[in-house]
């Protein structure tokens, strides 16, 4: 056993430094449902994805333009009992094989997690196996430690820049250890997936396999339609936002989208040249705040001396195309030496899924800090708390939405 050959003490250490996975066996079945992909997934101490399924719902909320939590509740209970037997049946595993029991405890939307929540502590109970709740944004953050060989020279070493970019969420962090994050930008408004997942609905593009945020980038890399020159002038730009500041502002471009098409009278009487240019156009103000933003971190931290060489972005954001291409960008022009590099994980697990809630809890798994079968969920959970101390700005806790929530001084 890893803890009885080198002692707790070491152990720890060794799991803080976020390489030593493979020194013991351990399987954990995980499942995620925080917003409306159902999700089951097992994985494996020594970096084996054994099996990871995710039942998407895009077809049930396509029609109410968003996600609609009744819906997404009564499609997680329909879906996650397979998701679990198939995960397991992928794996070529039974529950008597799995070592332990992880879920997604928040943030996220509330409905939704207690489906997975329910379903999670159920399953180690009957079973006698132990249970982890994973912070969501926790999981996205490390899962670049998992996808990214270890002995690769881009293993993202601590501390590191991380973005959380998706529907849900958009915060800039800094990661100095698996449960120690500073938070140094978030959104004031919108979420930039949600905002990429709005515009692309109001210039009629559809859902498709991967969303309409995906939609949107695919549209607006296609090639320049009839009329593309005029419509780009007369389209304009959108002003960007909170310049000079570290946090985000995406209702500024997607209001820009807005007001346009309705001077125009609606999408329908939008030119195919005047719908692309509109993409173009959100996509770039978009972007351009990551890119600031990115820029600004990078400065702040050195200027604290603290030495940054890796940029890691996830959440479902994080595999457009033209997002990444800019980011890169921006990590070569701060240092041309080309010593800050940027990494993504696998689009697959880009999106929400289960692989990055097992891969979370590992380290939890294997230090014995498991949680009681009566553990909570929690809709809103600062990242910052995983530290064990209070966040440094207590005025806003951002929940999944990316929106400030209200919380009760029982809960700082």
């Amino acid at each position: 056993m890893l803890r009885a050959a080198l002692g707790r003490a070491a152990t720890r250490k060794l799991l803080k430094s976020g390489r030593c996975f493979a020194l013991r066996d351990f399987t954990v079945l995980a499942i995620e449902t925080s917003a409306d992909d159902t999700c089951a997934a097992v994985v494996t101490s020594d970096r084996q994805i054994l099996s990871n399924v995710v039942v998407k719902q895009h077809v049930v909320h396509e029609e109410y333009g968003g996600i609609y939590p009744m819906a997404a509740i009564d499609q997680h209970q329909r879906n996650l009992p397979g998701a679990v037997q198939r995960a397991l049946s992928d794996a070529r595993l039974t529950m008597a094989d799995i070592d332990g029991v992880a879920f997604t405890r928040g943030p996220g939307m509330g409905g939704p997690l207690s489906v997975g929540s329910n379903a999670a502590k159920t399953l180690a109970a009957a079973n006698s196996k132990p249970l982890v709740g994973v912070h969501h944004m926790q999981a996205h953050a490390l899962t670049p430690l998992l996808t990214t060989p270890p002995d690769s020279p881009l293993y993202p070493t601590f501390p590191f820049l991380t973005f959380l970019l998706s529907g849900g969420h958009s915060l800039l962090l800094l990661c100095s250890s698996p449960t120690h994050f500073r938070v140094l930008a978030t959104t004031v408004d919108k979420s930039l997936g949600g905002a990429f997942d709005h515009v692309a609905r109001r210039l009629g593009l559809r859902w498709g396999t991967h969303g309409p945020g995906a939609e949107l980038e695919k549209f607006a890399a296609s090639p320049l339609p009839p009329g593309a020159e005029a419509a780009v002038a007369e389209v304009g730009k959108p002003k960007i936002p909170m310049k000079g500041q570290l946090a985000f502002s995406f209702t500024a471009p997607y209001s820009f989208v807005e007001l346009y098409v309705e001077r125009a009278g609606g999408e329908d009487n939008l030119t195919e040249a005047e719908r692309w240019a509109l993409a173009r156009a959100f996509q770039g103000a978009a972007v351009q705040q990551v890119e600031d933003k990115l820029l600004m971190a990078l400065q702040q931290c050195k200027s604290e001396g603290i030495e940054v060489r890796n940029v890691v972005a996830s959440g479902g954001v994080a595999s457009n195309g033209y997002l990444r291409q800019r980011l890169e960008a921006c990590a070569k022009a701060f240092d041309p030496s080309g010593a800050i590099s940027t990494l993504y994980p696998p689009p697959e697990l880009c999106t929400d899924n289960a692989v990055m809630i097992a891969w979370a809890a590992l380290s939890r798994f294997l230090d014995g800090d498991t949680d009681a079968y009566s553990i909570d969920l929690r809709r809103t959970w600062h990242i910052e708390e995983l530290s064990g101390e209070k966040p440094v700005d207590e005025k806003y806790w951002y929940h999944k939405s990316g929106q400030p929530q209200s919380v009760p001084k029982a809960e700082l």
